[in-house]
């Protein structure tokens, strides 16, 4: 059973799924889905759209260097069937899948911390800056004087004397 690459966004197409688009110097390109399709026929680059393969690792989101990448790599050399090497390969592939599992976290984590730390640096900025303004010393410039209180008597504070603090004169019967 061969598992084909997408040709837009590097997902596995199965046998029987997907479409293939077969131009006319023979080069087979074999999509996913119609939307991988259509964005192809558009003729968008895979490296600009963001939730391709080819966009997260030119941004650097997953791994590009590694040896466990290497072998995902297609094999067109015929081998003859032999039961001892399919069983090797196998196990073999289980291994790979592990340690390639365990260095994707590790990078995942690594790339994780980092932005963390990135976080952290611009929330305290950001915090520095708010505290600094709320805790500013207020002083009075070369130019301003200090004002001083003004003492008012209590019959102009008060709203209730008939006569005061109506507006437009109305008398309340």
């Amino acid at each position: 059973m061969r598992i084909d690459k997408c040709y837009f966004c590097s997902k596995s197409v199965y046998p029987g799924h997907g479409t293939a688009f077969v131009r006319n110097d023979a080069k087979v390109f074999r999509f996913c889905t119609s939307k991988c399709h259509k964005n192809f026929k558009m003729k968008r680059n895979p490296r600009k759209v963001r939730w391709t393969k080819a966009f997260r690792k030119a941004a650097g989101k997953e791994m590009t260097i590694d040896s466990t990448i290497d072998f995902e790599k297609r094999r067109n050399v015929p081998v003859r069937y032999d039961r001892e090497l399919i069983q090797t390969t196998v196990k073999a592939m289980r291994r790979i899948a592990e340690v390639k599992k365990k260095r994707e976290h590790a990078f995942w984590k690594n790339r994780m911390v980092a932005s963390r730390e990135k976080l952290r640096t611009h929330r305290k900025k950001t915090a520095d800056a708010k505290y600094v303004k709320l805790l500013q010393p207020i002083s009075a410039t070369a130019g301003e004087s200090v004002k001083e209180k003004i003492k008012v008597s209590s019959k102009s504070r008060s709203a209730l004397v008939t006569g005061e603090g109506r507006s437009m004169g109305m008398d309340i019967d």
